[in-house]
């Protein structure tokens, strides 16, 4: 799995460099949070989710604590259908895992500053670009899923799950129930279907 998680940077990087050009007019800065608290489901593929357990278990224990907390009512909202800010972010409207943030985040800016009657605008070949970069992590996570953030760190805390992902195992009948109230992916369906 350290293979894999090695990949991620590349992926990302990939396609910062691609979409470099269309972001520079971008209108996103430090304290910009719209997307944030405002623009939907944050979803991340399992690799991802792994890399920010790891981020999350470096934490002081009472941040983890806290951050447990967060993603505990943020899955909760989502159960209820209501929107929720990222669990991660900070009363700064600063992230709490920046670097390990997921894909959802790094694709994300405007071409405006972003408010609930004009959200985000990107350009439509980084759009295309984004959706090429999320089926290339969904390839290199074969053994995963892709679903909401809380409830792919949910199932990553479960030690049954864990410990089939970790052996590189894929058992979709044992979410089954789970992954299909919570709009979980199973990786290997979505790559199959362009």
């Amino acid at each position: 799995m350290e293979d894999k998680l090695d990949q991620l940077p590349g992926i990302y990087d990939a396609f910062e460099r691609e979409a470099a050009s269309y972001k520079k007019d971008a209108a996103c800065g430090k304290g910009c949070a719209y997307c944030c608290t405002d623009a939907g489901s944050i979803d991340i593929t399992t690799l991802e989710g792994l890399a920010i357990r790891a981020e999350i278990l470096r934490l002081p224990r009472p941040l983890q604590l806290k951050v447990q907390k967060a993603l505990s009512r943020d899955m909760k909202k989502r159960e209820s259908g209501k929107p929720n800010p990222c669990p991660f972010l900070l009363k700064s409207r600063a992230c709490m895992i920046y670097d390990q943030r997921p894909f959802a985040c790094r694709r994300i800016y405007s071409l405006h500053v972003c408010n609930v009657e004009r959200p985000p605008v990107l350009h439509r070949p980084v759009m295309k670009l984004a959706d090429d970069t999320i089926r290339r992590l969904q390839i290199l996570d074969d053994t995963g899923y892709t679903g909401h953030i809380s409830f792919i760190l949910f199932m990553l805390d479960n030690p049954q799950f864990l410990e089939t992902y970790l052996a590189g195992e894929h058992r979709p009948e044992e979410i089954m129930e789970f992954g299909k109230s919570h709009r979980i992916f199973i990786n290997r369906s979505v790559q199959r279907n362009p």
